[in-house]
């Protein structure tokens, strides 16, 4: 089924792409959440932390999804 194999990388390709906006956005995010520690606000610091640890799991989910999609081509 080669429209199948098409699709499967099109998602994968996609998926990727998807994966390294996370990666930047997370980077970005950080060097918020670094901001907001050094102004002394450790509360807004602690927050954002705890919403890049959510990132982190969903990127290794991803990740493994990725993965799985690619060792199907």
């Amino acid at each position: 089924m080669p429209d199948n194999n098409h699709a499967n990388i099109a998602i994968a390709d996609v998926l990727t792409l998807l994966l390294h906006n996370q990666h930047s956005l997370a980077a970005a995010i950080e060097e918020v959440a670094l901001w907001a520690k050094s102004s002394g606000s450790s509360v807004v610091h602690g927050n954002v932390i705890a919403a890049l640890e959510t990132i982190g799991m969903n990127a290794s989910a991803i990740t493994a999804g990725i993965l799985r999609i690619r060792q199907l081509l």
